[in-house]
């Protein structure tokens, strides 16, 4: 018997790769981009059975019965359906989206469910409504903000800008000049260190503030 006819013969169908191996990778990218608020399931329609968990988060089982029969009939032409909202067993609310993929004669083959946490986000997202409710405020006290000139300053300034479609840190040193000027107009540097405050708003040297100033003198 020579060489040849020693080695094992091969099995052709161990060396072929399952068609869901791709989606399964996918699947794990998902879950690793959105660790760990987002589990991916990912349901064989042939065997009609969860295939793969990434980042479990239902406590479901792969080999559990999946129940998407009606996702092989020939009226279902969506892609992706979604995103629609369900809940955990925990409580927590899902927001999930799910894609049906199909192979190269474009037949489904299985579907991509992306399950996303979003408890956390709306935890977050009242915690700031809260922090952030005008019901809370009172009207500036008159007492405190009768003289307050850097108040008015910022409110002039803001409104230029605005008007302007500028940004501050976008400012030309023509923009600066023409903001000093007009801040003059209106009485801006009346306040006390008001030069030294609009130089360091505008980030110009107080030098240049007071050299606009003395151009309006002359």
């Amino acid at each position: 018997m020579n060489a040849k006819e020693q080695e094992p013969a091969v099995d052709d169908s161990a060396l072929k790769s399952s068609p869901l191996d791709n989606f399964r990778a996918i699947a794990d990218a998902i879950a690793t981009l959105f660790f760990p608020h987002a589990e991916v399931v990912l349901h064989d329609l042939r065997t009609q059975k969860v295939d793969y968990i990434a980042n479990n988060l239902s406590k479901r089982e792969i080999g559990d019965d999946s129940s998407l029969e009606d996702m092989l009939s020939e009226e279902v032409s969506e892609r992706n359906i979604g995103p629609y909202e369900k809940l955990n067993w925990d409580g927590q609310k899902i927001r999930s989206l799910s894609s049906v993929l199909r192979d190269s004669e474009g037949r489904p083959l299985a579907v991509l469910c992306i399950n996303l946490n979003i408890s956390l986000f709306e935890n977050a997202k009242a915690a700031l409504d809260l922090f952030l409710s005008p019901s809370k405020l009172i009207p500036q006290p008159e007492s405190l903000f009768r003289d307050d000139w850097q108040e008015r300053i910022n409110t002039f300034l803001h409104a230029w800008l605005r008007e302007r479609q500028l940004s501050l840190n976008l400012l030309t040193r023509d923009h600066k000049r023409e903001l000093v000027l007009a801040l003059h107009a209106e009485g801006a540097f009346k306040g006390k260190s008001a030069s030294n405050y609009v130089a360091n708003v505008l980030n110009m040297g107080r030098a240049t503030v007071y050299k606009h100033l003395k151009e309006l003198k002359g």
